[in-house]
């Protein structure tokens, strides 16, 4: 008897769960929101952009290119290199004119060393360039540090004679 109660409570609570609730079709499922669409395409696919985050200057400046991206460090060191200073004023620039505008600056390291000291490493890296970065007037909330140490290190860059590559801060900005 308890169990024919229970079987048919069970099943009760099955076809109820089963049933649908029907939409309103007068309430959009997602709402539009103008901060997150910063790209339109027509039919023929040509970008459209914001003009908040200025993305033809972006893709257009040589100096902004992403093979220019890369910050690189000596050594064991986390100093940024004058040589570095006009690319860094130029993504100053850039992040200044376009205040929609985020980046995620990436530290990197060789594998030499431990895990926790490249990791720290890799994050002194990420901060120096910001650093720069703000020393040109870019404000703290536009940038993101991350450190991934040796994560993405070159294993063979003794033999290659490229460990130089590996110790580097990568630009990248999320709007692409």
């Amino acid at each position: 008897m308890k169990k024919s109660i229970l079987l048919t409570a069970l099943l009760g609570v099955l076809v109820a769960g089963c049933s649908s609730t029907e939409l309103q079709e007068s309430q959009p499922l997602n709402p539009p929101h103008p901060e997150l669409q910063s790209m339109e395409a027509d039919n023929q696919g040509t970008a459209y952009t914001s003009p908040d985050l200025n993305l033809l200057e972006l893709r257009g400046n040589p100096l902004l290119a992403k093979d220019k991206r890369g910050i690189y460090f000596d050594f064991n060191k986390y100093v940024v290199k004058p040589e570095y200073m006009e690319v860094i004023q130029a993504h100053a620039k850039y992040l200044n004119d376009a205040p929609a505008a985020n980046l995620k600056i990436q530290g990197n390291t060789d594998y030499r060393g431990s895990h926790e000291y490249n990791l720290s490493l890799g994050q002194k890296r990420a901060v120096a360039v910001k650093e720069a970065l703000n020393s040109f007037g870019v404000d703290d909330s536009q940038i993101e540090t991350i450190s991934y140490g040796e994560e993405y290190a070159n294993q063979d860059c003794v033999e290659q004679n490229s460990c130089g590559e590996d110790r580097r801060a990568d630009l990248v900005y999320v709007v692409e």
